[in-house]
């Protein structure tokens, strides 16, 4: 593949990093200090590989198995990639989860904290964990309710000697999503994280200014997908 800028994906992810670097210039912070994670979910190889290309390095996927089929090679060729689970994750996949990705942002319960510790200790392997927090309290959406986020964080941290980095929302799509950003950090605060997984194609620029330090922009990089 090509590094010509004009491929449409390396086009997108300098878009984004220039509205990346004014968000953060307007909220007095560095563009430094703010990762993005490239959403690759349905995109085949043919169409990351222009991006790696273009230098990004910090890509995120939805699906275990997805990732499975798509990484190892990649990683043969640029092994400085770093691959974050941004999905929701099943049980029976922490072990493939654990041993694949350098950080999962989607810890949403109890149960899937302690069978990541499991696997943790077992792998002796420890990527970041995000915590994610249902800061809507939508009955559809995963994550853990506000009011139960710090006795949630205080036992992954505490419990299961989780490597927890931060945590990570997504709000409702018909509310005001600077409001659930700001919601975000006052936890996080209060509970000594400085991690924010927040923030999406739509509303990333919104994000930086609400203190995020990761977000998760696909379709502003690579175009819908089918």
């Amino acid at each position: 593949m090509s590094t010509d800028p004009t491929t449409p994906a390396a086009g997108g992810l300098d878009i984004v990093r220039t509205q990346i670097a004014k968000a953060a210039l307007r909220a007095g912070r560095s563009a430094d200090d703010i990762t993005l994670v490239a959403v690759s979910k349905t995109f085949p190889v043919e169409h990351i590989r222009p991006v790696l290309e273009a230098g990004q390095r910090v890509f995120g996927e939805n699906r275990v198995q997805e990732a499975q089929q798509k990484w190892p090679t990649l990683r043969n060729d640029f092994p400085d990639a770093r691959v974050h689970l941004i999905g929701p994750l099943q049980s029976n996949k922490a072990k493939d989860a654990v041993a694949l990705f350098d950080a999962i942002h989607s810890v949403d319960r109890p149960k899937i904290a302690r069978v990541l510790s499991e696997e943790m200790a077992r792998q002796d392997r420890r990527p970041d964990v995000f915590l994610q927090i249902n800061t809507g309290e939508e009955p559809q959406k995963a994550g853990m309710l506000p009011a139960e986020a710090d006795d949630f964080v205080r036992s992954c941290i505490e419990e299961h000697r989780l490597p927890v980095r931060g945590l990570m929302c997504i709000p409702p799509a018909d509310e005001n999503p600077a409001l659930h950003f700001a919601l975000l950090a006052k936890i996080a605060a209060r509970n000594g994280l400085n991690g924010l997984s927040m923030g999406m194609s739509g509303d990333f620029e919104t994000a930086i200014e609400q203190g995020a330090t990761h977000v998760r922009v696909g379709s502003a990089i690579f175009g819908s997908r089918g």
